[in-house]
């Protein structure tokens, strides 16, 4: 590897409905001014290659439903206990590989569901972790988007948090966290379910965040 870069590998594919070409795009040219060489990949098979991994410093993956195979869980989830950065958004990370428990516990979180259609919602940042690098300095802010329902895992620090209003089946409101890190093993790990379409990127808090993730997230 040459001197004074660091590797990332992005990993994409799966339902196309989430864009996995087009949102990741977006990030390549930040990506390699913040001296990253990229390596992109249309397969899950590269999950298995150990020798690539180790020298990966941070995974992106856009990677809707799908099957992951059991060696390529393996492979994936052993270079991040090893150092391996891994980041992500909306249902390219929470809605990937559903059967899978192990790639779940991973990233510290499930998609459920989702409200449906497109709305006006209000992201609000944890005051808790208003000093964590991902989300200094910024504020609250509103996006046009499908908030997403989540399960998710204690161990996660969350900084960000979207609404779900009482309704006819939810007898009051509810936070539900729309942007967390976590470490696992020696790996970071960085997850927002904001990040539908580029158009959600067009939205410079949205843009800030994930870029802020992507780099906090690698080793």
């Amino acid at each position: 590897m040459t001197s004074g870069h660091r590797q990332a590998l992005v990993v994409r594919g799966g339902w196309d409905g989430n864009h996995p070409v087009q949102t990741t795009n977006l990030f390549m040219s930040f990506l390699r001014e913040n001296g990253f060489r990229i390596l992109v990949e249309d397969c899950l098979e590269v999950y298995e290659d150990e020798d690539l991994l180790v020298e990966t410093d941070l995974i992106v993956q856009c990677w809707t439903r799908g099957d992951i195979t059991a060696g390529e869980s393996a492979g994936l989830i052993a270079a991040v206990r090893a150092g391996t950065g891994f980041a992500g958004w909306h249902g390219g990370v929470v809605d990937a590989f559903r059967e899978d428990l192990d790639y779940q516990l991973l990233i510290g979180g499930k998609f459920l569901t989702h409200q449906q259609g497109p709305g006006r919602h209000r992201i609000h940042l944890t005051a808790e972790h208003a000093d964590h690098p991902v989300i200094a300095g910024l504020d609250d802010f509103d996006i046009h988007a499908e908030p997403y329902w989540t399960l998710n895992d204690p161990l996660n620090d969350v900084l960000a948090t979207v609404t779900f209003d009482a309704d006819d089946t939810r007898q009051r409101s509810t936070s539900i966290p729309a942007a967390w890190v976590r470490t696992w093993g020696k790996g970071r790990v960085f997850v927002s379910t904001v990040g539908h379409s580029p158009d959600d990127f067009r939205n410079p808090h949205v843009r800030t965040l994930t870029e802020r993730g992507l780099l906090w997230a690698s080793r």
